[in-house]
């Protein structure tokens, strides 16, 4: 009989974890406003708990773009689900839940790229949005350096795997 239980628990905990993952918000690419909660941080939200600096670039926009694209494959839970020219949306989902977060990028503004980081459920994801964004922009500035570097130096570095 503890078999029986044993499988039950098991295919309990399946449900659950893979629940954790939630559905793609229908607003991803039109720039929602962040919900009350504090597991959101954006570059264009009036609440300043929900607020964050765009990140600025001097330069191109494709090469904002690809310095941008660099810096998120920096990241290994980072999943690049659309690309266009002017946004990105990016799945990063975390290693022992599977929670998933929705990063939305929009470059239509020269030298600035804002961007929404939310968590598809849960209340509060104790600031994890904002310190991935905080490095994403450390990655961002990164890349652009190397880039300058390269254009100079014509080198071609390969971008540092953030554990994340």
């Amino acid at each position: 009989m503890s078999k029986v239980y044993q499988i039950i628990f098991f295919i309990n905990i399946s449900i659950i974890l893979s629940s954790c993952s939630g559905r793609a918000p229908l607003t991803i690419g039109q720039f929602a406003s962040c919900p009350e909660k504090p597991n959101c941080v954006s570059t264009k939200n009036s609440s300043v708990a929900n607020s964050i600096e765009p990140i600025y670039y001097k330069g191109s926009h494709n090469n904002a773009k690809e310095g941008l694209l660099l810096a998120i494959k920096t990241f290994e839970s980072a999943k690049i689900k659309k690309e266009l020219d002017q946004f990105i949306h990016v799945e990063f989902t975390s290693n022992i839940f599977k929670f998933i977060d929705d990063v939305e990028f929009y470059l239509s503004e020269p030298g600035v790229i804002h961007f929404r980081s939310a968590s598809r459920i849960g209340h509060s994801d104790l600031g994890v949005n904002r310190r991935r964004m905080q490095r994403i922009r450390i990655a961002f500035d990164r890349a652009n350096k190397n880039q300058e570097s390269e254009d100079s130096n014509s080198i071609n570095p390969k971008p540092k795997k953030i554990l994340d």
